[in-house]
């Protein structure tokens, strides 16, 4: 039952999907038997260049896919997108998970396992190639992928860091 995930992405009122990538459950003995909670890890995007993830924790699995749907919206972030892929590589850490991002040239896809792939498809990625390395734990693998995504510049950023003007 821990294993459980939905069918794919769902869409709200304002424009935004969420996916849950996991629910954990959790068992605790007491007296009268055992009394479960269930985590929820979920991830919220608009396929436009925002995206966030939020875990959430409940009594019952609907209320905790709502706190986590709520969780996600409130920590989204821009993402800077180059004509549907990354501008350059990157790399995401999160625990013991690295998870390496190149980018892709058009018509390539979504090359990526499923947490790392939740996380591009509902922010707008269509094509980039991505490894991940050490721990394929998936609350570790969407939040590194979420920091790797959070570690991008676009060109603008880049040039006024290095203090200089963009002729193109």
């Amino acid at each position: 039952m821990s294993r459980m995930q939905t069918s794919g992405p769902r869409v709200d009122d304002g424009g935004l999907e969420d996916n849950v990538v996991k629910i954990y459950r959790c068992a605790k003995v007491v007296r009268g038997g055992r009394r479960f909670s269930f985590s929820a890890l979920v991830v919220v995007g608009d396929r436009h260049g925002r995206v966030g993830v939020g875990y959430g924790k409940a009594r019952e699995v609907p209320s905790a896919v709502e706190k986590g749907k709520k969780i996600a919206t409130r920590s989204m972030k821009k993402v800077g997108l180059v004509k549907g892929t990354i501008p350059h590589r990157t790399i995401g850490r999160y625990g013991a998970s690295h998870v390496v991002m190149l980018p892709a040239s058009k018509g390539t896809g979504i090359i990526a396992g499923g947490s790392v792939r939740a996380v591009l498809e509902l922010a707008g990625v269509k094509d980039v190639l991505t490894k991940s390395y050490g721990s394929n734990n998936p609350k570790n693998l969407v939040l590194a992928t979420f920091q790797a995504l959070d570690g991008l510049f676009d060109r603008e950023q880049i040039a006024s860091l290095r203090g200089v003007s963009l002729a193109s």
